[in-house]
C-alpha cells in the first residue's frame, strides 16, 4: 500500500526508526508497514549523511588531518545506523562464502557470531570507505558524497524486495511485508534524485554502474537462497553505498 498525504510524515518516522538509532518520539507505526514505507528509506539515508557530514566538519574546524576526520565520520554513520547493514553483508558474506547448500547457507546467516568471510568483507567495506573519505579535499565534498551514498543506497532496498521473494517463511523481510511496484519505483526515484549532488556525467555513471550491481547481486541471492532475506537487503546497502563512494572519488572536485 502506498502512502497517502497524511501517512508520508508516518512512513518518513517509521523509515527513521528502522534504519537508525537516533532518539525519536515514541509514535504508533500499527497502520504501516516497513514494506509500506521503506520507500522513505532514502530520506534516512540523508539523515545519516548529515550526521556524518557534521562530525567531519567538527574534526576538520578542530584541526584533525583528513584521514582521523573520515575515521570519525565512518564511525559516527555507523553509530547513526546501529551496524544495521554492516551485520547484513557480513553475514551474507559468511553464508554465501561458507554454506554448501541454500538450508546451510541460511542457517549461516541466522548465526549471530561472525566467520572469516564475513570479518574480511567488513575490514575491505570499511577501508574502502575510509579511503576515500579521507581523500576529499573539502567538507562539502564530503558532504555531497555522503548524500549520494547514503540516501541513494537506500532507494534501492525497495526494489530488491519487491523484485524477489523471501528466502524464508520467517524473518525480518518476510515480516516487513510486500513491497508494492508503485512504493519501490517512488524510492528508486529518490536515491536516483541524490546521485545528481555527483554532477550529471557522474550521475548517470553511477546510475549504470548500479543498475548492473543491481541484477547481478538479485542473480546471485537467487542462484544462493532462491530470494532475499534482511541480510541481503543489508548487503545490497553496503554495495551499493561503495560503488557510489568510488564514483564520487573520481566526479566529485
Amino acid at each position: 500500500m502506498t502512502a497517502s498525504p497524511k501517512q508520508i510524515p508516518g512512513d518518513i518516522a517509521l523509515c527513521l526508526v528502522f534504519f537508525t538509532r537516533l532518539p525519536l518520539p515514541v509514535v504508533d507505526f500499527r497502520d504501516r508497514s516497513l514494506a509500506g514505507a521503506i520507500w522513505a528509506a532514502p530520506i534516512a539515508g540523508l539523515a545519516v549523511a548529515l550526521i556524518g557530514a557534521v562530525v567531519y566538519a567538527t574534526g576538520t574546524w578542530l584541526g584533525l588531518a583528513a584521514g582521523p576526520a573520515a575515521a570519525l565520520t565512518l564511525a559516527a554513520t555507523l553509530l547513526a545506523t546501529g551496524c544495521l547493514h554492516e551485520d547484513g553483508f557480513s553475514d551474507v558474506a559468511d553464508g554465501f562464502g561458507g554454506g554448501k547448500t541454500r538450508d546451510r547457507k541460511l542457517e549461516i546467516m541466522r548465526d549471530s557470531r561472525i566467520g572469516a568471510y564475513g570479518a574480511c568483507a567488513l575490514g575491505i567495506s570499511l577501508l574502502i570507505r575510509w579511503s576515500v573519505l579521507s581523500e576529499f579535499a573539502t567538507t562539502a565534498q564530503v558532504l555531497l558524497a555522503l548524500i549520494a551514498a547514503h540516501a541513494a543506497s537506500r532507494g534501492l532496498l525497495g526494489a530488491f524486495m519487491h523484485l524477489l521473494p523471501p528466502a524464508r517463511s520467517d524473518g525480518l523481510s518476510a515480516d516487513a511485508g510486500t513491497v508494492s511496484a508503485e512504493t519501490a519505483g517512488i524510492g528508486a526515484v529518490l536515491g536516483a534524485v541524490a546521485l545528481l549532488v555527483l554532477g550529471f556525467g557522474g550521475a548517470v555513471f553511477a546510475l549504470v554502474l548500479l543498475g548492473l550491481l543491481f541484477a547481478a547481486f538479485r542473480a546471485l541471492c537467487r542462484s544462493q537462497i532462491g530470494g532475499q532475506t534482511g541480510d541481503t537487503v543489508g548487503a545490497l546497502q553496503q554495495l551499493v553505498e561503495i560503488a557510489i563512494l568510488l564514483v564520487a572519488s573520481v566526479s566529485i572536485s
